[in-house]
């Protein structure tokens, strides 16, 4: 063994301690790895550093954006909910459903593709189901890694290995090559992850919980319920074809519209608003006298009910705020008509607070004082600008479902066309990978998706940099010989054995291999291995290949032996232990599972 070669090895076997022990954190010890390796000698500072212009490195940061437009648009809501409303309450069917969602689509796609996909889904189910997402972070990138062995474009070590044949003049993998053992292993894995989900942690990400009073917290507080009514417009009303300014609803009979239902929308009104019948109004009664019978009888309206619950139900149309009179507001000393904070704000004075009373009717005519609590209601856009920051009116809490607003409302289609694009070129290999989902970026962005703030806020840079920063060792091994050594110990190991315990090891070192590097970069290394062993034992090279990329699909034992793994990581709040202690048995049985099959399917 050469200096080097021992430096390299040396140096590896530290950053697996600290991972292990999880001091200092991993990104931290990728950028030291990143560091101190061109100290070796073995690679250059360039060569350590070119893993930022590594082609899966771009792709993942760009899957990372299309996922977030699939938030921000409410695509994974949708599917989210479709998921929990297939589960119920039960743990165990969700795990179930969601491991077969993910391994279904990621084996017509990159399984890192999917993950990213499919975390903030995940994230959604965790949130409103009251789960911990680190009990869905695991199953789901397990359910990844087994879609690798379904197809051949399911993960970059299949293709690896295809390519290695192809160079041998051998004829590739068919695309369907690999379903006979994917499927066998989906099974045996939601079946394992349903038994062994008890080890699975109860951790609880900062971002997972969820802050501030709802909106039927406000309801009861602010008494809304007996202020707000909630009406149809009847063909027979004299307030079809009227615009507001022609109603005046504030003079007579002492009501305020906040917003209008119409054929399933929520719009905001304005002065020039017309009223069209069927139209569902929602007003508040804020003058003392007012009369909500008076009202309905007056203009031939029919009451609907209304609660917490419709608030909460059109949370995505419609908000609430709390927002704080400053000692230098010019609202001091004028009422909220005064003040006309519905035409400066778009936003409508619905409650008011002073000190622990909640005013219940008189709004109109009470006049302003500082550190008056406003309850406001309007659209989110608006809300938002008070958020921003203004001298009248300061905001003070915002509610728990305000979290839950979706940025982008109306997309989904467009959202759904860019995912089915970038899916479709990467099933096709019209273009590289990187270039598909690049496409759907940019298409995202065109369409109104996604913008360049919120894409580069969604890309989780800890993750990027310790992919990175772990990628220089594939090299180093390389150059320094280590991928020699490896191959010299697996003949002397497979001497005198069978051709099924020759699988065996290989499938075993391969998946050693993948618990500090890549399972590319494993599969880069083991697939002429396998090749030249086949060759030696005069034997099929099918069932050695195959064995090379259903063991760099293995990568359940560490969190970077796989992006699929390293990408849960964070919302998982998962530690290294975690992924050996669940891993490694898996591994065990998916290594046994293949030795039986791969012969049968695949004769020697």
């Amino acid at each position: 063994m050469s200096i080097e070669l021992a430096l390299v090895l040396g140096l590896l076997a530290a950053a697996i301690v600290m991972f292990a022990i999880n001091k200092p954190r991993m990104d931290a010890v990728a950028l030291l790895v990143l560091t101190v390796l061109p100290l070796t000698g073995v690679i250059t500072m360039s060569e350590a550093l070119a893993g930022f212009s590594d082609a899966n490195i771009v792709l993942i940061a760009t899957l990372f954006v299309i996922g977030d437009g699939l938030v921000r648009t409410g695509v994974a809501r949708r599917l989210g909910d479709w998921l929990t409303g297939r589960a119920g309450s039960s743990e165990p069917r969700l795990i179930a459903l969601l491991m077969l969602v993910v391994c279904g689509l990621g084996a017509t796609m990159s399984s890192t593709a999917v993950t990213a996909i499919f975390i903030p889904v995940a994230l959604r189910i965790a949130q409103s189901t009251g789960t911990s997402a680190s009990r869905l972070m695991m199953p789901l990138s397990f359910a990844a890694l087994v879609s690798g062995m379904m197809t051949l474009v399911a993960t970059a070590p299949n293709l690896v290995v295809n390519s290695e044949l192809a160079r041998h003049g051998i004829p590739g993998f068919s695309f369907f090559s690999f379903t006979p053992f994917g499927l066998p292993v989906l099974a045996l894995g939601v079946g394992y992850m349903l038994f062994a989900r008890r080890w699975l942690p109860e951790n609880k990400p900062e971002s997972q919980g969820t802050n501030g009073p709802s909106l039927a917290d406000w309801v009861d507080e602010y008494r809304l319920a007996d202020r707000e009514q909630r009406v149809r417009v009847m063909s027979s009303s004299p307030l079809i074809g009227r615009t507001l300014a022609e109603i005046r609803l504030r003079d007579n009979p002492g009501a305020s519209l906040v917003a209008i239902e119409r054929m399933g929308r929520l719009i905001q009104p304005t002065a020039k608003t017309v009223i069209r019948a069927g139209d569902v109004l929602l007003v508040d009664l804020f003058a003392p006298d007012a009369d909500a019978e008076a009202l309905r009888q007056q203009y031939a309206l029919e009451a609907l009910p209304l609660g917490g619950a419709f608030f909460n139900d059109r949370a995505q149309d419609i908000g609430m705020a709390e927002a704080i009179v400053p000692a230098d507001s010019s609202f001091v000393g004028s009422s909220a008509v005064q003040a006309e904070i519905r035409s400066r704000y778009g936003l409508t004075v619905i409650g008011l607070r002073r000190g622990a009373v909640a005013h219940e009717r008189g709004l109109r005519d009470e006049v302003l004082k500082i550190g008056d609590t406003l309850l406001l209601i309007g659209p989110w856009r608006a809300i938002r600008n008070i958020q921003a920051g203004g001298k009248d009116l300061v905001m003070l809490s915002l509610p728990a479902e305000y979290q839950d607003v979706l940025p982008v409302v109306g997309k989904v289609p467009q959202a759904l066309v860019s995912l089915v694009l970038v899916v479709g070129l990467m099933v096709s290999g019209v273009v590289p990978n990187v270039q598909a989902a690049l496409l759907g970026c940019l298409l995202m962005g065109v369409l109104g998706c996604v913008t360049l703030e919120s894409s580069y806020r969604s890309i989780d840079w800890k993750t990027i940099v310790l992919i990175v920063g772990m990628l220089p060792f594939s090299t180093a091994l390389q150059r320094t010989g280590g991928v020699e050594l490896a191959s010299e110990g697996l003949m002397a190991v497979t001497s005198g054995v069978g051709p099924q315990g020759v699988l065996a090891a290989l499938f075993a070192i391969t998946a050693l291999l993948g618990m500090f590097i890549s399972n590319t970069a494993t599969a880069v290394l083991m697939a002429p291995v396998a090749i030249a062993v086949a060759q030696e034992l005069e034997l099929s090279p099918y069932p050695f290949a195959m064995i090379v990329a259903l063991a760099a699909s293995t990568a359940f034992m560490t969190p970077v032996s796989s992006p699929v793994n390293t990408l849960v990581v964070t919302p998982g709040n998962y530690n290294f232990a975690d992924f050996v202690k669940l891993g490694v048995p898996f591994s065990f049985i998916v290594l046994i599972v293949s030795v039986l099959l791969v012969p049968i399917v695949l004769p020697f």
